[in-house]
């Protein structure tokens, strides 16, 4: 293979490997990452775990997860077990982690159980942009998306869908009760008990169906909104841009600089109107700004 750049060979030893720092250019975001966590407070910034526990397993630092945190925010990678590839194979996070490979179910934990504080990691983000001079002059942009909850759609109710599953299992109730029927006057003895077992099994799921569904529309029914999620209760149906559809999820509020580009506040809601969502989100940025004036 003349003519081309030669690969190293795979099986070569050397005595002295490249430092891993070398692979990490000057500008490369994950050196902005490393001291921008480095300089935060995380116990004044309410983050458990910031003092090892006296006895136990050693746990992981706050702000070796934090890290991870941001860099898969920043690169797109939302999955915790994602993270937890990206941490044993990503020369970036290898260097932003010094070779830590957490697992996905403490990369997970530490999201789940550091709400507040991470919310608390975004305004101090803010206020270094502030102090930098990138939000002296500050116009911004408020729009929302729709984000998928882990709860699926069937196993979201509002009243449509209520009496919609009730019309599909009165439907089938009756198809199979019509086969009962047809079954007596039509099929032979043997085969008419084979068939009479299992269409009775079938109406017996159907009626174990039905008393769920009528539970199910008792909880909808005392819900302020009439609405529920079974699996991530605090999700809702919502309408999304394609037509004729719909997502159970969340609506998330930004509010982003537009000459650079950063998130200035933001906001999760389970409601699926975004000019609901206005008026609030920019008084919010206005705070944020510390402006004494808005224009809509």
């Amino acid at each position: 293979m003349k003519r081309f750049v030669a690969e190293a060979d795979r099986g070569q030893s050397t005595l002295l490997p490249e430092c891993l720092d070398d692979f990490i250019d000057e500008s490369n975001p994950v050196r902005v990452i490393d001291v921008f966590v480095d300089a935060l407070d995380l116990a004044e910034l309410s983050f458990e775990g910031v003092e090892p526990a006296a006895t136990g397993r050693p746990s992981y630092h706050p702000s070796v997860l934090l890290k991870l945190y941001i860099y898969g925010y920043l690169n797109r990678v939302q999955s915790s077990r994602r993270l937890e590839r990206e941490a044993g194979r990503n020369v970036e996070a290898m260097w932003l982690l010094g070779r830590l490979t957490p697992d996905h179910k403490t990369i997970a934990d530490f999201r789940k159980d550091n709400g507040l504080a991470l919310r608390k990691v975004c305004a101090r983000f803010v206020e270094l942009c502030r102090e930098m001079g990138l939000l002296t002059t500050a116009s911004v942009a408020i729009d929302g998306s729709k984000f998928k909850a882990v709860n699926n759609r069937d196993r979201n109710f509002t009243r449509a869908k209520v009496e919609r599953r009730r019309a599909q299992l009165e439907e089938s109730v009756a198809r199979y009760l019509s086969q009962l029927d047809t079954a007596d006057r039509q099929e032979p003895a043997e085969v008419l008990a084979a068939k009479v077992t299992r269409l009775t099994e079938k109406l017996t799921k159907l009626k174990e169906e039905m008393g769920k569904l009528a539970a199910y529309e008792k909880q909808m029914l005392a819900s302020p909104d009439q609405q529920i999620s079974l699996t991530d209760p605090d999700s809702r149906s919502m309408a999304t841009s394609g037509r004729g559809s719909g997502v159970v999820g969340y609506n998330v509020q930004v509010a982003v600089d537009t000459e650079h580009h950063l998130i200035v506040t933001h906001e999760v809601t389970n409601s699926g109107s975004d000019r609901a969502q206005l008026a609030n989100m920019a008084k919010q940025a206005k705070a944020v700004l510390k402006t004494k004036r808005s224009k809509l």
